[in-house]
């Protein structure tokens, strides 16, 4: 972990989204430096599935050595991001660092994002954004640090991105084009920055998003907290950077990130928008063949289906309870082109579960579509359905939340396949 130095000590800090997850440890490990921490977010009352309020979210970093003040900030709201300003400069007397954290997300394609989503997405990420830097500029100004820091992406217009969930990116990069934009118009008054992590970061929406068992698979939120703290060290100079986590951390001397590991040694899910793994930019090609080769699918003869699908899907079957299904309750099927392919199902819904070949007897959930030979990758380990989403290889309608549920399923089977 990233030493505490001091040097935040007295500084006011005004953070979008800090009732909880990555915008609360970002405002904890800042309090540890006794800086005083403006929570701009919408929680007044705690939520069914996610917890913290900016009152609860005040308490602790009060008691970590901060000074805090929750603000009720819809950032879709102009005037309520106005208001909150006026009290942090009335109460603190002026603003150092914004750090834009608030974001909606929803991973759907063109067709199955609701237009009420995607005005969502785009007011809270890039337009909340726009107008809460508009409205602490004048303020930063002022500051001898004078930081704003945008939890978004490195600008990547690699096509892959944009095909599954073209609207959340659009909505993302919004916030990364402020940085673009902002580090020029104010250089040399303001350092305008982009943090953003390399894997998946634990908090309460990834559990809501990601179903329980999705944690093992991520990293702590320490690490943002570690990587934007070093960034609110670095001189006005430091402007119009996509800084990664681990990179920075890495500067700093940190080797080891296993503490930052909820499950130290066990394999790390690679976030959005990166480029690090190459064979997920291939297929695009292949991808736009899929659906011709529905043509394909008309029953194929019985042999056909004592390949490894089939053989994929008894072990599957044989894997099945009651224990299961009580904890999916969802009926997947799959669309499957290429030798041994076809319409199949797993029902984790009824008593018992069931596989088997054609469409369930309930309406799906979900719909999977993907080759043969991805299907056996991804059930064996392989192949992991995010990457395999991510890459276009993996196609999916319906409940995304049960869709990544079904990942920790296929853990737990990987041993036998």
């Amino acid at each position: 972990m990233l030493p505490n130095t001091g040097k935040l000590a007295g500084c006011t800090v005004f953070i979008t989204g800090a009732s909880r997850g990555i915008g609360k440890a970002i405002a904890l490990k800042a309090a540890k430096d006794g800086a005083n921490i403006v929570i701009a977010a919408k929680t007044t009352h705690a939520h069914p599935k996610l917890p913290g309020t900016i009152f609860t979210a005040a308490e602790e970093i009060e008691a970590a050595g901060g000074k805090a003040l929750p603000c009720a900030v819809d950032v879709r709201d102009e005037q309520q991001i106005s208001n909150a300003v006026e009290k942090a400069v009335e109460r603190f007397g002026g603003i150092d660092i914004l750090v834009n954290n608030a974001s909606a997300i929803s991973l759907t394609n063109t067709l199955e994002t609701p237009t009420k989503r995607v005005d969502l997405m785009m007011n809270v990420n890039t337009r909340g954004t726009y107008l809460t830097s508009k409205a602490c500029i004048p303020y930063l100004k002022k500051s001898k640090i004078a930081h704003i820091l945008n939890l978004s992406p490195p600008l990547n217009l690699n096509p892959m991105w944009f095909k599954q969930h073209c609207a959340y990116t659009i909505a993302k990069y919004g916030m990364s084009m402020c940085v673009l934009g902002m580090a020029e118009e104010f250089k040399g008054e303001i350092a305008v920055n982009a943090l953003w992590p390399k894997t998946a970061i634990h908090t309460a929406a990834m559990d809501m998003l990601g179903g329980s068992g999705i944690e093992s698979q991520c990293r702590k939120v320490d690490i943002i907290a570690d990587a934007a703290y070093s960034i609110f060290k670095k001189p006005k100079s430091f402007t119009g950077n996509f800084i990664i986590d681990e990179n920075i951390l890495r500067e700093e001397g940190i080797k080891n990130f296993d503490i930052y590991a909820i499950k130290p040694g066990h394999p790390l899910l690679p976030d959005f928008f990166l480029d690090e793994h190459p064979d997920t930019i291939t297929k695009k090609v292949e991808s736009r063949d899929v659906p011709e080769l529905k043509e394909e699918k008309p029953q194929p003869p019985p042999k056909q289906r004592s390949g490894a699908v089939e053989e994929t899907f008894r072990i599957v079957k044989d894997s099945l309870s009651d224990d299961v299904v009580k904890a999916t309750q969802a009926v997947y099927q799959f669309e499957l082109s290429g030798e041994d392919g076809g319409t199949w199902f797993l029902d984790l819904k009824s008593k018992g579960g069931n596989v088997g070949y054609g469409e369930p007897s309930n309406q799906a959930d979900v719909v999977m579509s993907m080759s043969t030979d991805d299907f056996v990758k991804m059930f064996s380990g392989k192949l992991k359905p995010t990457m395999a989403f991510m890459s276009g290889k993996l196609k999916i309608k319906g409940n995304m939340a049960l869709a990544i549920k079904l990942e920790k399923l296929m853990n737990q089977m990987n041993a036998r396949l």
